[in-house]
Protein backbone atom coordinates (compact mmCIF):
# COMPACT_ATOMS: atom_id res chain seq x y z
CA UNK A 1 0.00 0.00 0.00
CA UNK A 2 1.19 3.60 -0.83
CA UNK A 3 3.08 5.32 1.94
CA UNK A 4 1.62 8.49 3.61
CA UNK A 5 2.66 11.90 1.73
CA UNK A 6 5.09 13.88 3.45
CA UNK A 7 4.68 17.41 2.65
CA UNK A 8 7.15 20.03 4.26
CA UNK A 9 9.40 22.96 3.05
CA UNK A 10 12.90 22.59 2.41
CA UNK A 11 15.74 20.93 4.69
CA UNK A 12 18.94 20.25 4.35
CA UNK A 13 19.82 17.04 2.68
CA UNK A 14 21.97 15.94 5.71
CA UNK A 15 18.63 15.79 7.68
CA UNK A 16 16.88 14.03 5.34
CA UNK A 17 17.44 10.84 6.07
CA UNK A 18 14.70 11.36 8.91
CA UNK A 19 12.18 12.14 6.51
CA UNK A 20 12.03 8.68 4.42
CA UNK A 21 12.32 5.26 5.44
CA UNK A 22 15.73 3.35 4.47
CA UNK A 23 16.06 2.70 0.90
CA UNK A 24 14.71 -0.50 -0.58
CA UNK A 25 14.82 -2.28 -4.21
CA UNK A 26 11.34 -2.60 -4.04
CA UNK A 27 10.79 1.07 -3.38
CA UNK A 28 10.76 4.32 -5.24
CA UNK A 29 11.28 8.08 -3.86
CA UNK A 30 8.87 10.39 -5.51
CA UNK A 31 9.16 13.95 -5.73
CA UNK A 32 6.11 15.98 -6.66
CA UNK A 33 4.70 19.33 -7.39
CA UNK A 34 1.31 18.07 -8.28
CA UNK A 35 -1.72 18.47 -5.59
CA UNK A 36 -3.93 16.75 -6.72
CA UNK A 37 -6.08 13.75 -4.46
CA UNK A 38 -7.14 12.77 -7.47
CA UNK A 39 -3.82 11.21 -8.21
CA UNK A 40 -3.85 8.96 -5.30
CA UNK A 41 -4.81 6.12 -7.50
CA UNK A 42 -1.91 6.48 -9.55
CA UNK A 43 0.89 5.46 -6.84
CA UNK A 44 -1.72 3.07 -4.67
CA UNK A 45 -2.09 1.42 -8.27
CA UNK A 46 1.22 1.21 -9.43
CA UNK A 47 2.02 -0.24 -6.16
CA UNK A 48 -0.82 -2.51 -6.25
CA UNK A 49 0.22 -3.83 -9.49
CA UNK A 50 4.01 -4.29 -9.02
CA UNK A 51 4.83 -4.69 -5.19
CA UNK A 52 6.51 -1.22 -5.26
CA UNK A 53 6.42 1.31 -2.66
CA UNK A 54 6.57 5.34 -3.08
CA UNK A 55 7.60 7.11 -0.70
CA UNK A 56 6.05 10.72 -1.59
CA UNK A 57 7.65 13.89 -1.07
CA UNK A 58 5.11 16.74 -1.96
CA UNK A 59 6.24 20.90 -2.42
CA UNK A 60 6.35 23.34 -4.38
CA UNK A 61 8.70 23.00 -7.86
CA UNK A 62 11.06 25.73 -6.72
CA UNK A 63 11.02 23.89 -3.49
CA UNK A 64 11.85 20.68 -4.86
CA UNK A 65 14.52 21.95 -7.27
CA UNK A 66 16.89 23.72 -4.92
CA UNK A 67 16.11 20.57 -2.48
CA UNK A 68 17.37 18.03 -4.98
CA UNK A 69 20.55 20.43 -6.01
CA UNK A 70 21.32 20.55 -2.32
CA UNK A 71 21.43 16.67 -1.55
CA UNK A 72 23.73 16.60 -4.67
CA UNK A 73 24.57 12.82 -5.18
CA UNK A 74 23.35 11.95 -1.82
CA UNK A 75 19.69 12.82 -3.14
CA UNK A 76 17.23 9.79 -2.12
CA UNK A 77 15.08 11.36 -5.31
CA UNK A 78 14.12 8.76 -8.31
CA UNK A 79 11.51 10.68 -9.95
CA UNK A 80 10.79 14.75 -10.23
CA UNK A 81 6.87 15.43 -11.20
CA UNK A 82 5.90 19.14 -11.85
CA UNK A 83 3.87 21.36 -13.96
CA UNK A 84 5.09 23.28 -17.20
CA UNK A 85 7.31 23.11 -19.33
CA UNK A 86 9.41 26.10 -17.98
CA UNK A 87 9.67 24.15 -14.56
CA UNK A 88 11.28 20.65 -16.52
CA UNK A 89 13.29 23.11 -18.15
CA UNK A 90 14.60 24.70 -14.91
CA UNK A 91 15.10 21.01 -13.83
CA UNK A 92 17.03 20.34 -16.64
CA UNK A 93 19.31 23.08 -16.68
CA UNK A 94 19.49 22.34 -12.81
CA UNK A 95 21.74 19.25 -13.94
CA UNK A 96 18.77 17.34 -11.33
CA UNK A 97 17.28 15.03 -14.26
CA UNK A 98 19.09 12.26 -16.33
CA UNK A 99 18.04 10.87 -20.00
CA UNK A 100 15.93 7.73 -20.49
CA UNK A 101 16.38 5.27 -22.98
CA UNK A 102 12.73 4.01 -23.53
CA UNK A 103 11.01 3.02 -26.08
CA UNK A 104 7.47 2.60 -24.27
CA UNK A 105 7.97 6.27 -23.64
CA UNK A 106 9.29 7.33 -27.16
CA UNK A 107 6.31 5.79 -28.75
CA UNK A 108 3.81 6.92 -26.57
CA UNK A 109 4.95 10.50 -26.18
CA UNK A 110 4.41 12.37 -29.14
CA UNK A 111 8.12 13.95 -29.86
CA UNK A 112 6.89 17.59 -29.33
CA UNK A 113 6.06 16.95 -25.66
CA UNK A 114 9.25 15.93 -25.03
CA UNK A 115 12.50 16.79 -24.32
CA UNK A 116 15.19 16.92 -26.71
CA UNK A 117 17.77 14.84 -24.97
CA UNK A 118 14.70 12.45 -23.19
CA UNK A 119 15.47 14.21 -19.51
CA UNK A 120 11.57 14.82 -18.72
CA UNK A 121 8.51 14.17 -20.71
CA UNK A 122 4.63 14.86 -20.55
CA UNK A 123 2.41 13.16 -18.88
CA UNK A 124 -0.99 15.07 -19.52
CA UNK A 125 -1.43 18.05 -20.61
CA UNK A 126 -3.90 21.32 -20.64
CA UNK A 127 -5.27 23.83 -23.52
CA UNK A 128 -4.64 27.71 -22.60
CA UNK A 129 -7.81 29.11 -24.63
CA UNK A 130 -9.71 32.38 -24.40
CA UNK A 131 -12.62 32.97 -22.44
CA UNK A 132 -15.50 35.59 -23.23
CA UNK A 133 -18.63 37.30 -21.45
CA UNK A 134 -21.11 36.21 -24.12
CA UNK A 135 -23.70 39.17 -23.40
CA UNK A 136 -20.72 41.61 -23.24
CA UNK A 137 -18.85 40.47 -26.78
CA UNK A 138 -20.53 39.90 -29.84
CA UNK A 139 -17.03 39.10 -31.65
CA UNK A 140 -15.07 37.27 -29.08
CA UNK A 141 -10.72 36.74 -30.01
CA UNK A 142 -10.17 33.71 -32.49
CA UNK A 143 -6.31 34.06 -32.25
CA UNK A 144 -4.30 34.69 -29.12
CA UNK A 145 -2.79 37.67 -31.57
CA UNK A 146 -6.08 39.04 -31.47
CA UNK A 147 -5.81 39.50 -27.27
CA UNK A 148 -3.31 42.42 -28.29
CA UNK A 149 -6.20 44.27 -30.79
CA UNK A 150 -6.94 47.28 -29.46
CA UNK A 151 -10.89 46.59 -30.15
CA UNK A 152 -10.82 44.83 -26.87
CA UNK A 153 -9.11 47.49 -24.76
CA UNK A 154 -9.46 47.22 -21.02
CA UNK A 155 -11.61 43.83 -21.38
CA UNK A 156 -8.31 41.04 -20.73
CA UNK A 157 -7.81 39.63 -17.95
CA UNK A 158 -4.94 37.50 -17.83
CA UNK A 159 -2.92 36.19 -14.93
CA UNK A 160 0.76 37.84 -13.55
CA UNK A 161 3.87 37.66 -16.00
CA UNK A 162 5.45 35.22 -12.92
CA UNK A 163 3.16 32.58 -14.07
CA UNK A 164 4.98 29.72 -15.62
CA UNK A 165 1.62 29.07 -18.27
CA UNK A 166 2.00 32.74 -19.23
CA UNK A 167 5.75 32.15 -19.42
CA UNK A 168 5.20 29.17 -21.74
CA UNK A 169 2.69 30.67 -24.13
CA UNK A 170 4.69 33.68 -24.56
CA UNK A 171 7.97 31.72 -24.76
CA UNK A 172 5.77 29.65 -27.91
CA UNK A 173 4.86 33.01 -29.59
CA UNK A 174 8.41 33.58 -29.34
CA UNK A 175 9.43 30.74 -31.01
CA UNK A 176 6.63 30.63 -33.89
CA UNK A 177 6.93 34.34 -34.86
CA UNK A 178 10.26 35.45 -33.34
CA UNK A 179 11.24 38.05 -30.39
CA UNK A 180 10.00 41.96 -31.93
CA UNK A 181 6.72 40.33 -32.34
CA UNK A 182 6.04 38.58 -29.15
CA UNK A 183 7.25 41.91 -27.63
CA UNK A 184 4.19 43.82 -29.38
CA UNK A 185 1.91 41.06 -28.63
CA UNK A 186 2.66 41.00 -24.73
CA UNK A 187 2.25 45.12 -24.82
CA UNK A 188 -1.06 44.67 -26.60
CA UNK A 189 -1.97 42.44 -24.20
CA UNK A 190 -0.96 44.88 -21.76
CA UNK A 191 -2.52 47.85 -22.92
CA UNK A 192 -5.63 45.87 -22.81
CA UNK A 193 -5.76 44.69 -19.48
CA UNK A 194 -9.30 45.03 -17.52
CA UNK A 195 -7.13 45.12 -14.10
CA UNK A 196 -3.28 44.80 -13.16
CA UNK A 197 -3.21 40.71 -13.15
CA UNK A 198 -3.99 39.19 -9.99
CA UNK A 199 -4.77 35.45 -8.49
CA UNK A 200 -4.98 32.38 -10.05
CA UNK A 201 -7.17 30.74 -13.68
CA UNK A 202 -10.19 30.27 -11.65
CA UNK A 203 -9.78 34.51 -10.78
CA UNK A 204 -9.60 35.01 -14.59
CA UNK A 205 -12.79 33.44 -14.79
CA UNK A 206 -14.73 34.67 -11.78
CA UNK A 207 -13.79 38.19 -13.32
CA UNK A 208 -16.12 37.54 -16.66
CA UNK A 209 -18.89 36.21 -13.72
CA UNK A 210 -18.18 39.82 -11.51
CA UNK A 211 -18.17 41.43 -14.54
CA UNK A 212 -14.46 43.13 -14.05
CA UNK A 213 -13.36 41.91 -17.41
CA UNK A 214 -15.04 40.40 -20.87
CA UNK A 215 -12.26 38.10 -21.43
CA UNK A 216 -9.72 35.95 -20.15
CA UNK A 217 -7.00 33.78 -19.95
CA UNK A 218 -7.47 30.11 -18.40
CA UNK A 219 -6.19 26.26 -18.66
CA UNK A 220 -8.95 24.55 -19.81
CA UNK A 221 -8.93 21.97 -16.71
CA UNK A 222 -10.14 24.55 -14.05
CA UNK A 223 -13.07 25.49 -16.47
CA UNK A 224 -14.09 21.72 -16.72
CA UNK A 225 -13.94 21.79 -12.94
CA UNK A 226 -16.11 24.37 -12.79
CA UNK A 227 -18.25 22.25 -15.17
CA UNK A 228 -18.31 18.93 -13.22
CA UNK A 229 -18.60 20.82 -9.76
CA UNK A 230 -19.13 23.01 -7.73
CA UNK A 231 -16.50 25.91 -7.84
CA UNK A 232 -17.19 29.41 -6.14
CA UNK A 233 -17.89 32.18 -8.32
CA UNK A 234 -18.27 30.44 -11.28
CA UNK A 235 -20.21 27.25 -11.79
CA UNK A 236 -23.41 29.55 -10.65
CA UNK A 237 -23.20 31.55 -14.31
CA UNK A 238 -21.55 29.02 -16.26
CA UNK A 239 -23.85 29.59 -18.98
CA UNK A 240 -22.90 33.37 -18.76
CA UNK A 241 -19.31 31.97 -20.56
CA UNK A 242 -18.44 31.46 -23.85
CA UNK A 243 -14.96 30.09 -24.75
CA UNK A 244 -12.91 30.09 -28.07
CA UNK A 245 -9.75 27.25 -29.17
CA UNK A 246 -7.18 30.20 -30.36
CA UNK A 247 -5.93 29.63 -34.06
CA UNK A 248 -7.18 27.41 -34.85
CA UNK A 249 -7.05 28.10 -38.58
CA UNK A 250 -2.81 28.26 -37.82
CA UNK A 251 -0.74 26.82 -35.54
CA UNK A 252 -3.56 25.02 -33.18
CA UNK A 253 -4.16 26.27 -29.44
CA UNK A 254 -1.61 26.14 -26.94
CA UNK A 255 -0.80 23.64 -24.37
CA UNK A 256 0.80 23.67 -20.98
CA UNK A 257 2.23 19.71 -19.58
CA UNK A 258 2.58 18.03 -16.33
CA UNK A 259 6.00 16.31 -17.07
CA UNK A 260 8.26 13.40 -15.13
CA UNK A 261 12.15 12.95 -15.37
CA UNK A 262 13.84 10.57 -13.45
CA UNK A 263 16.25 11.89 -10.90
CA UNK A 264 20.04 12.08 -11.88
CA UNK A 265 21.21 10.03 -9.12
CA UNK A 266 18.32 7.86 -8.77
CA UNK A 267 19.33 5.20 -6.31
CA UNK A 268 16.00 3.01 -7.43
CA UNK A 269 16.52 3.93 -11.57
CA UNK A 270 15.06 0.56 -12.60
CA UNK A 271 11.58 0.99 -10.38
CA UNK A 272 11.82 4.64 -11.63
CA UNK A 273 11.29 3.71 -15.39
CA UNK A 274 9.14 1.40 -14.58
CA UNK A 275 6.65 4.30 -12.99
CA UNK A 276 7.55 6.46 -15.74
CA UNK A 277 6.49 3.66 -18.52
CA UNK A 278 2.89 3.53 -16.39
CA UNK A 279 2.46 7.17 -16.20
CA UNK A 280 1.52 6.27 -20.49
CA UNK A 281 -0.42 3.24 -19.91
CA UNK A 282 -4.02 3.41 -20.67
CA UNK A 283 -4.71 3.19 -16.95
CA UNK A 284 -2.66 6.07 -15.72
CA UNK A 285 -3.90 8.11 -18.76
CA UNK A 286 -7.64 8.06 -17.71
CA UNK A 287 -6.75 9.03 -14.32
CA UNK A 288 -5.15 11.73 -15.30
CA UNK A 289 -8.25 12.64 -17.99
CA UNK A 290 -11.32 11.56 -15.44
CA UNK A 291 -10.10 12.53 -12.55
CA UNK A 292 -8.01 16.21 -13.03
CA UNK A 293 -9.92 16.87 -16.43
CA UNK A 294 -6.82 16.90 -18.15
CA UNK A 295 -6.13 15.67 -21.19
CA UNK A 296 -4.14 12.52 -22.24
CA UNK A 297 -0.72 12.96 -24.05
CA UNK A 298 -1.31 9.38 -25.51
CA UNK A 299 -3.23 9.54 -28.45
CA UNK A 300 -6.88 7.86 -28.66
CA UNK A 301 -7.74 8.41 -25.17
CA UNK A 302 -10.50 11.50 -24.38
CA UNK A 303 -10.77 13.38 -21.02
CA UNK A 304 -13.70 13.14 -18.97
CA UNK A 305 -17.65 14.34 -19.56
CA UNK A 306 -17.14 17.50 -18.75
CA UNK A 307 -13.27 18.17 -20.53
CA UNK A 308 -15.35 16.38 -24.00
CA UNK A 309 -18.31 19.67 -23.54
CA UNK A 310 -15.49 21.98 -24.46
CA UNK A 311 -15.12 19.95 -27.62
CA UNK A 312 -12.29 18.62 -29.55
CA UNK A 313 -9.59 21.33 -31.02
CA UNK A 314 -6.30 21.62 -32.67
CA UNK A 315 -2.97 21.46 -30.40
CA UNK A 316 -0.17 23.32 -31.58
CA UNK A 317 2.66 21.00 -32.38
CA UNK A 318 5.29 23.07 -31.61
CA UNK A 319 8.04 21.47 -29.96
CA UNK A 320 7.82 22.14 -26.26
CA UNK A 321 11.69 21.51 -26.14
CA UNK A 322 12.66 24.52 -28.17
CA UNK A 323 9.97 26.63 -26.99
CA UNK A 324 11.61 26.04 -23.45
CA UNK A 325 15.04 27.46 -24.83
CA UNK A 326 13.02 31.03 -25.16
CA UNK A 327 11.47 31.25 -21.72
CA UNK A 328 14.83 33.62 -21.20
CA UNK A 329 13.58 35.97 -23.69
CA UNK A 330 9.97 35.97 -22.58
CA UNK A 331 10.69 37.06 -19.09
CA UNK A 332 12.89 39.53 -20.52
CA UNK A 333 10.12 40.77 -23.10
CA UNK A 334 7.69 40.30 -19.85
CA UNK A 335 9.84 43.22 -17.93
CA UNK A 336 10.61 45.77 -20.98
CA UNK A 337 6.60 45.95 -21.35
CA UNK A 338 5.83 46.15 -17.71
CA UNK A 339 3.13 43.02 -17.79
CA UNK A 340 3.43 42.94 -13.57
Amino acid sequence: MTKPTVTFPLIVAATFGAALPALAAEELNLYSARHYDTDERLYSDFTKATGITINRIEGKADELLTRMKAEGANSPADILITVDTSRLKRAKDAGVLQSVDSDILEAAVPANLQDSDNQWFGVSQRARIIFYDKAAVANPPATYADLADPAYKGMVCIRSSSNTYNQTLLASIVEHEGEEAAKAWAQGVVDNMARAPQGGDTDQLRGIVSGECAIAVSNTYYFARAIRTDVDGVSADIERIGWIFPDQDGNGAHVNLSGAGIAKHAPNRDNAVKFMEYLVSKQAQSYFADGNDEYPVVAGFKGNAAVQKLGEFKADEVDLSAVATKLPVALEIFNQVGWE
